[in-house]
């Protein structure tokens, strides 16, 4: 089986170096969001250090094969009204 790795990567970067082995890209696909979610509801100011939030799936060889990406994005009221964050 293919061994997947699932780096954390934006405001923070976070290797992989143990990998997962699954059975096909699709089963990585759902993996990564599985990762994402435990990692940002474990730590939900990651989605808010940097301009995203990425787990970044690589191959063996380090081969980005796919990026999940969760994005928050402040609406121009709360740059308003909190303009400091």
């Amino acid at each position: 089986m293919p061994l997947f790795f699932f780096n954390q990567a934006g405001a923070i970067y976070d290797p992989d170096v143990e990998g997962i082995e699954l059975a096909t890209i699709s089963d990585a696909r759902i993996q990564a969001v599985k990762f994402a979610g435990e990692a940002l509801r474990d730590r939900p100011e990651l989605t808010w250090l940097g301009d995203e939030y990425r787990v970044e799936v690589t191959d063996e060889k380090q081969l980005i094969l796919f990026t999940f990406v969760a994005i928050a994005v402040d609406a121009p009221a709360a740059k308003a009204m909190f303009p400091k964050g």
